[in-house]
């Protein structure tokens, strides 16, 4: 099995290529560009240096959000043309969720914070369980003050790792109260990793949890702000 994985759903740009639990390649930016200046090349240059033939892929998996409302909509017709153009089926993750694989095999909750801006976060709280290779949502993706997820993983009482670029804008809130014992992750797994991603994705893919290209949607989990204004301007029209 050979999947593709995209992720432009954050700050970091990041495509990969994995074959049979084998990471072929990755590639991953986090520096100022827009995704719809890197996405494309580095999926070139990643099939340039592997010989890749983009037919020879399985499905395509693509961070589904939530995130960035531009980010997702670039990886999401970035994956959208490829499926339809190749005839591949997609594979949708959740952000939060893939973020989260990147800690595998952890025995201590995760808990991914992507800023959402107007005080909230994108996050989720998730865990690896068994051997510690089975993966499981205690609190599916969300997206709540940051004050709301720390109060609920203080009634755990369990440690807990954070991660994402939420971490950044929120560390000093957690710093004064998170109760339970954290880490914060290093460098190398604390953003999104398309690697992890097509991980996770060959999970899904023997689940038989792919979409046609067609059909599939970004899932922003809250309204954009153009969204937003439209929705408060027809409210005071209304009053």
């Amino acid at each position: 099995m050979k999947i593709l994985a995209l992720d432009s759903s954050g700050l970091v740009a990041s495509v990969a290529v994995v074959e049979d639990d084998n990471l072929l390649a990755e590639y991953t930016v986090n520096y100022k560009k827009t995704h719809s200046q890197t996405l494309v090349p580095m999926l070139d240059e990643i099939a340039k240096m592997i010989e890749l033939d983009l037919n020879t892929i399985d499905a395509i998996a693509v961070a589904a959000g939530p995130g960035s409302f531009t980010g997702l909509r670039i990886g999401s017709a970035t994956a959208k043309g490829l499926g339809l153009a190749l005839k591949k089926p997609l594979i949708g993750i959740p952000t939060v969720e893939g973020l989260a694989y990147n800690l595998y095999g952890t025995k201590d909750l995760i808990c991914p914070l992507m800023d959402a801006r107007r005080n909230q976060v994108y996050t989720g709280i998730y865990e690896f369980f068994g051997d510690g290779n089975e993966f499981h949502k205690v609190a599916d993706q969300m997206a709540v003050g940051i004050e709301e997820i720390l109060e609920r993983l203080n009634t755990t009482g369990r440690a807990v790792v954070f991660l994402g670029d939420g971490v950044a804008v929120y560390r000093n809130v957690i710093e004064q109260l998170c109760k339970v014992p954290y880490t914060f992750a290093p460098a190398h797994l604390n953003k999104q990793r398309a690697g992890a991603l097509a991980a996770l994705a060959e999970q899904y893919f023997s689940e038989g949890k792919t979409e046609d290209a067609a059909d599939h949607r970004p899932d922003y989990l809250r309204l954009s702000q153009a969204e937003r204004e439209r929705m408060e301007k027809e409210r005071r029209q209304e009053a």
